[in-house]
């Protein structure tokens, strides 16, 4: 993914608020569809497809949709061989998997859904760090941190690379302390492009975090490695950090822009939503084009999904809502293919 398609899909959440608006999308010709829908990717957007499915599967009671979160990269790859009809993904797709998709004859509609806050997460037991800056970041989890056993280990690089926050408490900080999303996931994809590439880039380093951690893409697993360690570090989506704060703390971040605390911002609706937070990102779905051509039952789903009653599972799940669905539903209806962002 380049950094570019990222920072340029980043930007358009600029006119994001928690509430939707935009023209109803007219939800009466949905009833009673049938035939089958198989939606995979991204575990950060599952709780949203999740809950549209559910909704417009008991509104259609023999239709069967099947909702599974593997990751954005493992989605995509479903996706493009045409095993899938909805792909769910928590950054835009790579000019590779456009690539591949071609490649296999598949064309997509990309539709931007809603914006995360992507979470840098410790335990509540953490009391020494409350805001990290990217440089200190990179200095934890950057590939020149790999086999630091101690948040205290990373000091000596933090320095060189402008930490705000170290010196750092001598604790535990090795393989058994870090749970985050694996390479599969459109989450890590986010952190290193957000976070840790123009470091790395800039010092020659390899485009990726640190491999010595406990890798998942099951966001729950993440939350409970997390939780499990006094000194734990790692990362993932607003909303699986929300329905959590009894266990774990998400650290304020520091983009880098006002230094110290002053520059501190913590992930909230709010701060996701106007763009103060510096690890907001977008959320996508990818609609197979060819099947929602044929299936009658794919395009009446993706309507639910943009009319208002289904875009109510953005907030439920725990998401900001963009503030206008218009250009989002006008894509739709227009069936545009490719990459917009």
């Amino acid at each position: 993914m380049s950094g570019t398609r990222l920072l340029a899909a980043t930007a358009v959440i600029g006119l994001i608020a928690a509430a939707c608006g935009g023209a109803t999308t007219d939800t009466e010709s949905s009833a009673g569809v049938s035939g089958s829908i198989v939606i995979s990717g991204s575990s950060t957007v599952l709780p949203i497809s999740s809950r549209v499915g559910e909704a417009f599967g008991t509104q259609n009671p023999n239709l069967t949709i099947s909702v599974d979160g593997p990751g954005t990269g493992d989605g995509f790859q479903l996706f493009c061989a045409g095993q899938t009809h909805v792909s769910d993904a928590s950054r835009p797709i790579t000019d590779s998997e456009v690539e591949t998709c071609a490649a296999n004859g598949v064309e997509f509609t990309e539709l931007l859904i809603a914006i995360d806050g992507l979470s840098v997460l410790t335990s509540n037991e953490n009391a020494a760090i409350s805001c990290l800056s990217f440089a200190d970041l990179y200095a934890l989890l950057g590939p020149e941190a790999t086999g630091f056993e101690s948040w205290a280990d990373s000091n000596d690089l933090a320095a060189e690379v402008g930490g705000m926050f170290a010196p750092y408490p001598d604790q535990p900080l090795s393989q058994s302390n870090i749970t985050a999303p694996g390479e599969e996931s459109g989450t890590y994809d986010s952190f290193v492009e957000l976070v840790i590439a123009d470091f790395a880039e800039e010092r020659g380093q390899e485009e990726a975090t640190r491999p010595d951690y406990v890798a998942s893409p099951n966001d729950n697993v993440i939350i409970e490695g997390t939780a499990g360690s006094p000194s734990s570090l790692g990362w993932v989506g607003y909303a699986y950090y929300l329905e959590n704060t009894d266990r774990v703390k998400a650290l304020a971040v520091n983009g880098g822009e006002t230094p110290g605390q002053d520059g501190c911002v913590e992930p909230t609706p709010e701060s996701i939503a106007d763009g103060s937070y510096p690890l907001a990102r977008p959320l996508f779905i990818y609609v197979n084009a060819d099947e929602a051509a044929s299936r009658p039952e794919l395009t009446a789903f993706v309507d639910y999904y943009l009319s208002d009653e289904g875009l109510e599972s953005v907030t439920a799940a725990g998401f900001v809502a963009l503030d206008d669905y218009g250009p989002t539903r006008q894509t739709w209806e227009q069936r545009v293919t490719g990459p917009q962002t």
